[in-house]
């Protein structure tokens, strides 16, 4: 991998013991991490002398070896697991929050937001209700994009510059109603990693997923074997463009227990 490519990491709820996760389905634990298994990587890119930034930071590009951590939906464990983790190895993250979750049963509430944003983790936006953007038209777009923005803003009292794509899907239309309502960057979940010619509005990210090997882990910050990711992620983006996000969604849900 090239010295001043960065791997952003996608992280989602973080499983503790004795405490129900947000949702069950298949298709949503098979992102979900147990703490430990999460420290556990953060206690390797320690030991390997990687930094954990997060996307402000990234998309600096800094010299030396360096992974960006982000964590999407907003779920309670964020503040609550996450971030503790994070604080012990000397880590920064970008959290990207679905403005309309909030306040919610699993996940943060407002006032834990401020705290998590307090503590100086970088706060991001993933919606307002968590939707395909693809599928909507332009007014739910300008609601789901800029509306959630204004939300997370208003509860933090400053303005927030990154954004990710619920499902990670997105068109054309999604980035030009980013650009409009003021985000600095939008993330995506290809499998690729970013550098300073990756466009900052479709900034790819790699899904941690429950159960991944620390060896398959390690080949991934070092930005090794992504292109087998990406070329099943074209395939799997292919076949979403020929049956659209539902009808894709419900094979994939026979298929293999749930969808992305």
């Amino acid at each position: 991998m090239a010295a001043l490519q960065i791997v952003f990491l996608m992280y989602h709820e973080l499983e503790l013991p004795l405490r129900a996760l947000c949702h069950a389905e298949a298709g949503y634990v098979r992102y979900i991490l147990p703490l430990d298994d999460f420290r556990q990587q953060l206690r390797w890119m320690k030991d390997a002398g990687f930094r954990g930034i997060n996307v402000s930071e990234a998309l600096l590009y800094p010299g030396e070896p360096s992974v960006c951590i982000t964590f999407d939906d907003g779920c309670e464990t964020d503040l609550i697991a996450g971030a503790p983790a994070l604080r012990e190895f000397g880590f920064h993250a970008t959290f990207y929050v679905t403005a309309g979750f909030l306040d919610t049963p699993g996940y943060m509430s407002w006032a834990q937001l401020r705290e998590l944003d307090t503590q100086g983790f970088e706060i991001g936006c993933h919606s307002m209700t968590h939707p395909y953007l693809s599928d909507l038209s332009d007014p739910e777009l300008n609601r789901e994009i800029g509306d959630a923005k204004l939300k997370i803003e208003q509860i933090l009292g400053h303005s927030i510059e990154h954004f990710s794509c619920p499902g990670g899907r997105y068109d054309s239309r999604t980035l030009e109603s980013a650009r409009r309502a003021g985000f600095r960057s939008v993330a995506n979940s290809r499998f690729h990693p970013n550098s300073a010619a990756t466009g900052q509005y479709e900034l790819g990210r790699v899904a941690m997923l429950r159960g991944m090997p620390l060896e398959e882990f390690e080949a991934i910050c070092q930005g090794r074997g992504l292109w087998s990711k990406r070329l099943q992620d074209g395939t799997r983006h292919a076949i979403r463009r020929l049956l659209g996000n539902r009808a894709y969604d419900r094979v994939r849900a026979a298929l293999l227990g749930g969808a992305e």
